[in-house]
């Protein structure tokens, strides 16, 4: 049974015969085997495109810039995961990405959807990016949501990677509109909040990846693909330093049961 509508009867990614393998209107192995890194075919494969020298630069920093942080909780899961079911990696990477939500990488998503909002306000009022972010940070304080792209629980005062990403763009000459926006939110915020928040890295992620040209709605993939790269080592250690079931003991010391008791 079909549920909703859908016309297209194509794909313009992928299609192979007996004798070869066709991806994006190049040939497998003699356009892209050998000829192209792996960044530069993940943009091929999301845009159709081939990335000029600057947005496939940002696109592999930004890649590193993801790939690991440490025991965040997609990793942890996923240990514990390998730990319990050693015969499935590719379950436990499937938990580690399952994690990625709003709250963890995927914010970057929303990062990039809030500061389109922001401009799409500007260019209809006419006015300055100051006040189309003046008018989102109400919005969302409104709502009581968070200002995407900004503060971390842990580079409380300044998140190294997204310093570093903003740097890297003004060497360069990337910023636009994105970037400009990302610039008016955190100027505003002492005043709307009372109190500063840095930078952390899904800001800069979203506005430079926006300013390049790369599509909104595959924004999160990147932080999908980084962290994936990140998992399997982790996972790959797990093998042969396990502590999948140490901290699944660590979780079940650190909290206690307050259930009712029986008679």
């Amino acid at each position: 049974m079909r549920i909703g509508r859908q016309k297209a009867q194509s794909s313009a990614i992928c299609t192979s015969d007996a004798d070869s393998i066709t991806v994006r209107g190049r040939d497998l192995t003699t356009d892209i085997i050998g000829h192209m890194d792996f960044t530069a075919y993940f943009w091929l494969l999301v845009t159709g495109q081939e990335p000029d020298e600057q947005q496939s630069f940002f696109l592999n920093a930004i890649l590193c810039a993801l790939a690991e942080h440490g025991l965040m909780p997609s990793v942890i899961t996923a240990r514990m995961t390998h730990a319990a079911a050693p015969e499935s990696l590719q379950g436990a990477v499937a938990v580690g990405l399952l994690g990625c939500g709003d709250v963890l990488m995927g914010s970057v998503e929303l990062a990039g959807r809030f500061y389109d909002e922001c401009i799409a306000d500007q260019q209809a009022s006419g006015g300055t990016a100051e006040g189309a972010a003046r008018r989102g940070i109400a919005r969302l304080r409104d709502a009581g949501q968070p200002i995407p792209g900004f503060g971390h629980p842990l580079h409380t005062g300044s998140d190294p990677r997204a310093d570093l990403l903003l740097r890297l763009a003004r060497e360069q000459g990337v910023g636009g509109a994105h970037v400009a926006m990302l610039y008016a939110i955190r100027d505003l915020l002492p005043g709307a909040l009372g109190r500063s928040l840095p930078i952390n890295v899904n800001g800069p992620i979203a506005a430079i990846m926006l300013d390049l040209g790369f599509p909104p709605s595959a924004l999160r993939g990147i932080a999908l693909l980084a962290r994936t790269a990140g998992l399997i080592g982790h996972l790959t250690e797990e093998q042969e330093r396990p502590i999948g079931f140490l901290l699944s003991d660590k979780a079940a010391e650190a909290v206690s049961y307050d259930g009712p008791l029986p008679r």
